[in-house]
């Protein structure tokens, strides 16, 4: 179970210790780490540890299997792809943590991207993390502890992990995915060792092409006018992407809803039409949350473009990241100075914050690209 949550080898020994017979388990854990670095695998791992017939986290008995396939009645996990995690079903999960396990030692409630609760929602968890039954575990993950109310993290044991090397990440995409050993270091490198992003780019055609395009666009930029431009084409392809695929999620849940509820013509009855508003809604803030992500996924890739050309501006021997646009990133070095590119760096991170601050990402997009434009003339 463990062999996937690679580069964390210090906060795997730290859940094998808690969860061993002579350990000191918690009953709530928060697992903070940058995105990619495997919080909900370890958390995963965790659980089937803490079920496993043989103690272990062996992999191999149905408590671990099942744990891995999310059907073991005993681990519950919640996570979203939405804004935000409702109150609702933050009471629900609560209520479920009051109940005894069904057939495992444990029962286990895994919150994925806990940060999208609000400080309401902690309130009502609050309670159940100070107090939860004996045999209770809830495992929080989030990208760091700053991100939850002060009461639920102090209540908890906390674990961080790393982001992983790329060659450790390279080593299990051609160990788990069977990705060629070339394009699985390529792929890592890009992804800078965000294990999602880079199976993404090693098994979705055109994704490592579109991010080297993206990034010669970016350093090729010369007025505002082209800035505006690139701006309103990338949030126009972000939106796109997003659209599809929120539209793609919201017909398998009103298909499994109107399924649920024995209609079959699709004539939903006045008492129900308010469910099917919800799921509708449901479907607007998944899509403007997957336009934020793919908009922030742009922005991490701009970052890595503007740290390597500092790095060849400050004379330093770090390998590029971007090792397909180097001589564009040669060339920025050449016409500009580290000081202006450190203050890119910033207006990176500030076009960020803005994005997830409910800045109109157009207009932050716009912004950072103006002056990207205006600084590598």
């Amino acid at each position: 179970m463990w062999a996937d949550v690679v580069g964390q080898e210090p906060a795997v020994a730290q859940f094998r210790r808690a969860a061993s017979p002579e350990g000191s388990l918690a009953q709530a854990w928060l697992i903070t780490g940058p995105p990619g670095s495997g919080r909900s695998t370890a958390a995963r791992a965790f659980a089937a540890t803490l079920q496993c017939e043989q103690g272990i986290g062996c992999g191999q008995c149905r408590a671990c299997r099942t744990t891995l396939a999310n059907t073991h009645p005993d681990v519950t996990v919640v996570a979203t792809d939405k804004l935000s995690i409702a109150k609702d079903e933050v009471r629900a999960l609560v209520m479920t943590a009051q109940r005894a396990p069904a057939t495992g030692r444990r029962r286990v409630l895994i919150v994925e991207d806990a940060d999208r609760m609000s400080a309401g929602t902690f309130n009502v968890l609050l309670k159940s993390i100070e107090e939860p039954p004996p045999s209770t575990v809830w495992m929080l993950c989030a990208p760091s502890a700053e991100d939850l109310a002060p009461t639920i993290r102090s209540r908890c044991r906390s674990v961080t992990l790393s982001v992983p090397p790329s060659d450790v990440v390279a080593e299990l995409l051609r160990r788990r995915d069977g990705v060629d050993e070339k394009l699985a270091l390529r792929a890592a490198r890009a992804a800078q060792g965000h294990i999602g992003l880079a199976l993404r780019y090693a098994t979705q055609e055109g994704a490592l092409a579109a991010r080297e395009e993206s990034a010669r666009t970016l350093l090729g930029l010369r007025g505002s006018g082209e800035a505006v431009l690139a701006a309103q084409g990338l949030v126009e392809r972000a939106t796109s992407e997003a659209k599809e695929h929120a539209d793609q999620v919201a017909v398998e849940e009103k298909e499994r809803f109107l399924h649920s509820a024995g209609i079959e013509d699709g004539k939903v009855p006045p008492s129900l039409r308010s469910q099917v508003r919800q799921l509708e809604e449901d479907a607007k803030r998944r899509q403007t949350r997957l336009v934020r992500d793919v908009l922030d996924r742009y922005l991490l890739d701009a970052h890595s473009v503007l740290r390597d050309v500092l790095g060849r501006q400050l004379g330093t021997a770090s390998e590029l990241v971007n090792v397909e646009v180097s001589a564009e990133i040669e060339q920025a070095a050449a016409r500009g100075s580290g000081r202006i590119t450190l203050g890119l760096l910033e207006a990176v991170q500030e076009a960020r914050d803005r994005i997830s601050g409910n800045v109109p990402p157009l207009l932050a997009i716009e912004a950072l690209l103006a002056r990207i434009a205006v600084s590598l003339r």
